[in-house]
């Protein structure tokens, strides 16, 4: 009875759940253990891939058609970031988390990613290999040229990328032999976006200004459509119509604006519609006007001649024989006498000499004169006919009813005057205006777009994967792995006693031997005593080392009926 308190211990230690899991594992066969311990361990491998496949967020493509060369810097930049991406290993496009597409892309953009993998200039800086020729030089500049221009009209907000060709001819040494360069443009336009008449001229001088010697009218530009952008040259009558009609329609959309400003804070916002219609005077006329003034005339010049001849005649007509000749017949005297009586009477006698005199006088006068040349700009208005449509105020009634409410004449006789004097209103220009309060159509509000699907939303993904992956987790924790090891726990005793219904407790040491014995044959041995001491003791020690949980059992037994 010394050793008692030893076996007891021994007892406890071999009837604690982890000494029966080792016995229970060492009874099996050693290929059985070794699927038990392959078993569970696949089942942790798997509920630990199945939770990290939970945890990974769903990933989707950040910019689809990107080089390595942008791929690289967008990569870069998301590391510096701290953004965890993936690489698809198919298109080698990049992937982040969904819901952080949207977020990164206005990052990107902000700081200039993705940008052209197309080179300018910076293909001159390349390292060149020995022997280059110089049409390989041409060729290389020619290629930098075009990337430069596709890069400046890529600028443009309307256009997504563009590409530039240059036809430059080789030129020679005779003018008459030279060919114009020319170049073509193709542009890629965003969605629901066009280039106006003036953007395709500016793509065009642009072009033009960049190379020598070529002209606008040689640059062609294409949509991504196929659509011809840049129209030849036009008829000047036709170009200067269009310049007219946007004139006219800038003029009357002024118009319209300055209506619809003063009258919203009268009938509120939406609550008033014009229309302006213009007649414009696009005639050019030029006119010069010469106009003298008789009242204010000035003395510019004056010529006074006098001449006075004392005497015979003298030499007279025509230089000749018979001009030199004498003249016949008598002489007149030369001197004739001329009698004066004076004051006392006294006669005196004059000898008076004959002769001729002559005076003119010449005045030239400046009269006042002014001329005018005037030139009349085109685009005179000459009549302006406004039409003003005014939507009725609205009152709700004692049922709660919306009920409108004409205008009275007051306030349209004020609308009227306003507009009038919005507009410049002329009546001597015959300018008309008419001004009509109705009630304004409640426009049909349009059905809201569907919305995404629950199904197709990133987060649902998330949220089912880690779903499924709890799931699996535990159905793995709680369909295997606990099941088998409280089988596991359990001592071949109390397994054979569940089996029978039977109290492992209240077992004799011999009822334990013979449901625990395979062939009944070790418990005849125990049992009989016609076997010697040695062998009994051999028995009880093969017995030990299969089964030791039920030789503690039975010891126990053994002590539990001495006590």
């Amino acid at each position: 009875m010394e050793n008692a308190p030893a076996t007891k211990t021994n007892t406890f230690a071999a009837n604690t759940p982890l000494a029966v899991m080792q016995n229970n594992i060492s009874r099996q066969p050693i290929t059985k253990q070794i699927m038990f311990l392959l078993a569970i361990a696949a089942s942790i491998a798997v509920g630990g891939y199945v939770f990290m496949w939970s945890q990974t967020p769903s990933y989707q493509v950040l910019f689809s058609g990107m080089e390595a060369q942008e791929s690289s810097e967008v990569a870069n930049v998301l590391q510096q970031m701290q953004i965890d991406y993936k690489l698809d290993p198919t298109t080698g496009a990049l992937l982040v988390p969904a819901s952080e597409v949207q977020g990164l892309r206005l990052r990107l953009a902000a700081e200039g990613l993705p940008r052209s993998s197309a080179q300018g200039m910076e293909i001159l800086s390349q390292e060149q290999g020995f022997g280059t020729s110089q049409f390989i030089e041409q060729a290389r500049y020619q290629r930098a040229m075009e990337q430069e221009l596709a890069r400046s009209v890529s600028e443009l907000q309307n256009v997504r990328s563009a590409r530039v060709h240059l036809a430059i001819p080789k030129q020679s040494v005779f003018v008459r032999e030279r060919k114009p360069p020319t170049a073509s443009v193709v542009v890629n336009l965003y969605a629901g976006r066009t280039l106006e008449r003036g953007h395709i001229s500016a793509v065009t001088h642009m072009v033009a200004a960049s190379i020598p010697n070529m002209k606008s009218s040689d640059v062609t530009v294409v949509d991504q459509r196929g659509n011809l952008l840049s129209q030849p040259e036009r008829d000047s009558s036709m170009a200067l119509s269009d310049t007219q009609l946007e004139f006219t329609q800038k003029l009357e959309q002024l118009y319209i604006s300055r209506i619809e400003d003063i009258l919203t804070p009268i009938v509120g916002m939406n609550g008033v519609r014009a229309q302006v219609v213009a007649d414009v005077d696009f005639t050019v006329t030029e006119q010069t006007q010469e106009s003298y003034n008789p009242d204010l005339a000035a003395l510019r010049s004056e010529q006074l001649a006098e001449e006075e001849r004392v005497g015979g005649f003298g030499p007279m007509g025509v230089p000749g024989a018979l001009a030199n000749q004498p003249p016949g017949g008598g002489v007149a005297p030369e001197q004739a006498a001329q009698e004066n009586a004076g004051e006392d009477g006294e006669t005196t006698t004059e000898t008076v000499t004959p002769g001729s005199s002559s005076r003119r006088t010449t005045r030239n006068f400046e009269l006042d004169r002014t001329i005018s040349h005037s030139r009349l700009a085109p685009g005179d208005i000459r009549k302006l006919s406004v039409a003003v449509l005014v939507d009725e105020p609205t009152t709700t009634d004692a049922e709660g009813n919306v009920v409108t409410t004409p205008m009275s004449d007051a306030q349209m006789a004020r609308i009227n005057t306003l507009v009038m004097d919005a507009i410049g209103f002329n009546m001597a220009r015959g300018d008309s205006l008419n001004v009509v309060s109705a009630p304004f159509v409640t426009p049909i509000e349009a059905e809201p777009l569907p919305g995404i699907p629950l199904w197709e939303q990133p987060w649902v993904w998330d949220v089912g994967k880690q779903v499924l992956g709890a799931l699996v987790v535990l159905f793995l924790i709680f369909g295997l792995i606990r099941p088998a090891f409280r089988d596991l726990n359990k001592s071949p005793s109390k397994q054979l006693a569940n089996q029978n219904g039977e109290n492992t407790d209240e077992m004799s040491a011999e009822q334990a031997l013979a449901a625990s014995s395979k062939n009944g044959e070790d418990i005849a041995k125990l049992t009989t005593g016609s076997e010697r001491v040695e062998q009994h003791l051999t028995n009880i020690r093969s017995l030990v080392q299969q089964d030791p949980a039920l030789v503690a059992q039975v010891v126990k037994n053994w002590a539990a009926s001495d006590a």
